[in-house]
């Protein structure tokens, strides 16, 4: 289809009654309703590729009205130098009289006849109109064709969710000035609640303590005087240097000692002098290349003024270099957690009822927590902010998701969905099991977010094939991958944090004995969720409920409809693009309802001629471009070869972020992808934006010492239990708290803020536990309890965002029906493998 301005091939639509009346009762076959663009004629070039309708038409539309339905053309008379067509009735009727602006797009007659109306209205005279106004007035009547779409869309929706396990929440019909009500106050709520912490974050200024270098030896310290303090204010200190992890072993060890001295004067609170002393131990590495930023905070009495005095403990007269910095907070921990839990509980809020979409619900906790930092008087720098966001997981998500979309213009997918038919033999919960646990072998050697954004578009196309729902085999898909990817050190983040920490190396959790140990609780963990699987699928209809043709015109019309609305109506070539898609809906909605109407509800069941089925697919679902094929396996097998070796050569000196980076680039390249615009149309920036604002979210919150308070009190607890029963309590605790704690928060934090806490907790002698037991059972909180939420882990983001992409979105509430349940059981699993291995076999050692 191409554009071209001829004045003498226009084509005008009848500006009167009269003529129409009579065009009305004497055409029987559909006609082209055109309106007005000006003098803009559409020449239709590719009306033989259309399936449904084709469009033959040479347009030139008075200002007001749209094109609505076109088949054909049919000579009319010229009067008065213009040329006239008409509006069509198929088998019906209209009277022109009782039409408004309001009436809708497509009437169904009692014999089924379909009337297609013009949006014409007779107060919008075609005369030399500007053309802003006429496109937004043609903008506006092509809102109008969303009536039909919205009906059918809400109807074929409810009826997806009829399930009885679906429908756990009260739907209510709320009257449409209500929903008005709710809307418009839902926007004033949250749009307050952005003014007031952006005034918030505005009010205070960047914490502008500069670092301080300095050098400690045995025998010279370091001493600083600090004024200016407010009274309960809290001493935040930051010390950067080569510093190690762990307990400190005071004979053998070199450390950094830091005093925080405050002594608040006799006066009218108090009548004696009060001292107060807060020591800071901190050990030093061995070889002193490895550094290490620490902060710690301290509760200050008063206003008085505070000395801080730092002195090394060596073995020799070597020198230490240090850098430190300090702020005042004015607010107290208990009330920085406080406000962290309701931030969190804000965004969570925002996220289960769908209030806004996760990406913004995620910036939104983004700014109320960096609004609260600059209240405390700990406001981040712009620079600062930016370096929270985690850069190699952004990275890592870019570049497969690049090579994902080049990757399906081979047709791979649709080809691996038929072997998968072929391989369950039509079967649906075998095919089921296969992919499940084929992405848990996968995600035991790759990452996570790497095999779901290889499985996801198999796993769709294959249920498209299948006329299988796909949201709940990629829910069972994303759960499966979690499982596996804690099978190894390198299938999840937390492991991997666990098995670099020097001090736990010490301790003997190394690559082998670490993988070993979980790989074998893993299996069994693995082999057991297939029950419980099939058991939470039980009363689950996979199959959808309409035909398969109904099904894939349903997704045609979603996808022709947010086809639509990505297109800027800035010029009048996109003006009238869109207007011919928003046509192209009206005219598949059409098809829909005759098809709805004839079509008998019946719910799938399993293919029995499977066999004949399958020859079928095999025609149909073929390779397309074998050439670019070698090319993607060839590209896409380096990348995850180098993903693989980077676990375990040192000498390769390049991060999982990027290998997919330069992944992406060989394929470009080698692919020749001249429109680059159509490979970005395809990566999932929302999902981006997401993690990008989730890691900020996250790094603030432990900025208001959530995570380190959690630790902290689990510690707490675990001291409190008797000697007798500690270890099976501290294993218990420490899995569950993880568990829950990964599946609300970001687990990579949490994991690195409890390995010193478990550290320290095995090495006082008060408390007497072995490390080992806490690792592991903190190994598995992190990596199951991702399940729990759709935030819990990346996985579930990325897949859902490809599954939305594909118009198969699904829900935190639907994720969390299924994931929620099989966190638990897996948790309660893992938990039975600890206690038999560490209390009943004392696998300690």
């Amino acid at each position: 289809m191409y554009l071209e301005n001829k004045s003498n091939l226009e084509i005008e639509m009848s500006q009167t009654s009269a003529q129409g009346h009579q065009a009305r009762s004497s055409l029987r076959s559909p006609e082209a309703v055109a309106g007005n663009f000006g003098e803009l004629r559409l020449l239709q070039g590719i009306s033989e590729r259309r399936d449904t309708q084709k469009l033959q038409q040479a347009a030139v539309l008075p200002s007001g009205q749209c094109i609505i339905h076109t088949e054909g053309f049919v000579p009319v008379r010229q009067e008065d130098g213009h040329n006239f067509s008409v509006v069509n009735i198929l088998r019906g009727k209209t009277n022109s009289a009782n039409l408004t602006e309001r009436s809708p797009l497509l009437r169904f007659s009692q014999d089924d006849s379909i009337t297609y109306l013009t949006l014409h209205d007779p107060s919008f005279v075609g005369g030399e109109e500007p053309w802003d106004n006429s496109s937004l007035d043609l903008e506006r009547r092509c809102r109008l064709g969303s009536e039909v779409t919205s009906l059918s869309l809400s109807r074929s929706s409810s009826s997806d969710k009829s399930d009885p396990l679906d429908n756990l929440n009260l739907s209510f019909r709320l009257t449409s000035s209500m929903k008005c009500c709710l809307r418009v106050s839902k926007v004033a709520t949250i749009f307050t609640i952005v003014v007031l912490c952006s005034l918030f974050f505005s009010m205070y200024p960047d914490r502008d303590n500069p670092w301080r270098m300095l050098a400690v030896s045995p025998t010279e310290s370091f001493s600083m005087n600090l004024t200016n303090f407010r009274d309960n204010a809290l001493l935040k200190l930051q010390v950067g240097g080569p510093f190690t992890g762990g307990m400190i072993d005071f004979a053998n060890q070199e450390y950094i000692l830091i005093q925080v001295e405050q002594t608040e004067q006799p006066g009218q609170r108090r009548r004696r002098t009060q001292q107060v002393i807060h020591n800071w131990t901190i050990p030093l590495h061995s070889e002193r290349n490895d550094q290490m930023m620490l902060t710690k905070t301290f509760e200050m009495l008063s206003s008085d003024p505070v000395v801080i005095t730092i002195q090394a403990f060596l073995q020799n007269n070597d020198v230490v270099p240090l850098s430190m910095t300090h702020q005042s907070l004015y607010v107290s921990v208990e009330t920085q957690v406080a406000i962290a839990g309701m931030i969190l509980a804000g965004v969570y809020v925002l996220i289960i009822f769908e209030i806004v979409h996760r990406t913004l619900a995620a910036m939104l906790g983004s700014l109320a927590a960096l609004a609260a930092l600059a209240i405390i008087g700990d406001r981040p720098s712009l620079v600062t902010v930016v370096e929270w966001i985690d850069y190699e997981t952004l990275a890592l998500l870019f570049g497969m998701m690049v090579l994902v979309a080049i990757f399906s213009e081979t047709g791979f997918f649709d080809y691996c969905a038929v072997k998968a038919y072929q391989l369950s033999r039509g079967r649906v919960w075998p095919m089921i099991i296969i992919l499940c646990l084929i992405a848990a072998i996968l995600s035991a050697f790759l990452d996570n977010v790497t095999t779901m954004m290889l499985f996801t578009p198999v796993t769709i196309r294959l249920c498209e094939v299948l006329n299988l729902d796909p949201r709940h085999v990629l829910i069972a898909e994303v759960i499966f991958t979690n499982i596996g990817g804690a099978a190894t050190a390198v299938g999840d983040p937390p492991n991997v944090i666990i098995v670099s920490n020097q001090d736990l190396r010490k301790e003997g959790i190394d690559f082998a004995s670490f993988t070993g140990y979980m790989f074998l609780g893993i299996c069994l963990v693995l082999f057991t969720s297939f029950p419980i699987l099939r058991m939470l699928y039980w009363n689950k209809k996979l199959y959808n409920k309409e035909s398969i043709e109904i099904v894939e015109l349903k997704h045609e019309i979603l996808v022709w409809r947010q086809t639509a609305q990505r297109i800027n109506p800035a010029s009048r070539e996109e003006t009238a693009v869109k207007c011919l898609l928003m046509q192209k809906v009206l005219n598949l909605e059409c098809l829909l309802r005759k098809m709805m109407k004839t079509f008998q509800r019946q719910i799938s069941q399993e293919d029995k001629n499977w066999e004949q089925n399958i020859q079928e697919l095999q025609k149909k679902h073929r390779i397309t471009d074998k050439v670019l094929l070698v090319k993607c396996v060839s590209v896409l097998s380096v990348v995850i070869f180098v993903f693989f070796l980077n676990s375990f050569i040192p000498s390769i000196h390049l991060d999982l972020g990027w290998i997919a980076i330069l992944g992406a680039l060989w394929l470009l390249v080698l692919a020749d992808i001249q429109d680059f615009e159509i490979i970005l149309h395809r990566v999932e920036w929302a999902t981006l934006l997401f993690f990008a604002a989730l890691f900020v979210l996250m790094e603030a919150l432990a900025q208001l010492q959530l995570i380190d308070y959690i630790g902290e009190q689990t510690a707490l607890l675990i001291k409190a239990v008797p000697e007798d029963q500690r270890l099976a309590i501290a294993i218990i605790l420490v899995m569950w708290v993880s568990a829950l704690a990964s599946s609300l928060i970001d687990n990579i934090p949490f994991t690195a803020t409890m390995i010193p806490v478990l550290i320290n907790l095995s090495q006082d002698a008060d408390v007497n536990l072995p490390v080992k037991p806490l690792i592991f059972a903190l190994a598995m909180g992190a990596c199951l309890g991702g399940n729990g939420t759709l935030i819990g882990a990346s996985a579930n983001v990325v897949c859902a965002g490809i599954a939305e992409q594909h118009g198969y979105g699904f829900s935190f509430m639907e994720f969390f029906k299924l994931g929620f349940p099989m966190m638990i059981m897996t948790c309660m699993i893992a938990m039975c493998y600890l206690l038999a291995t560490h209390i009943g076999l004392g696998w300690n050692m």
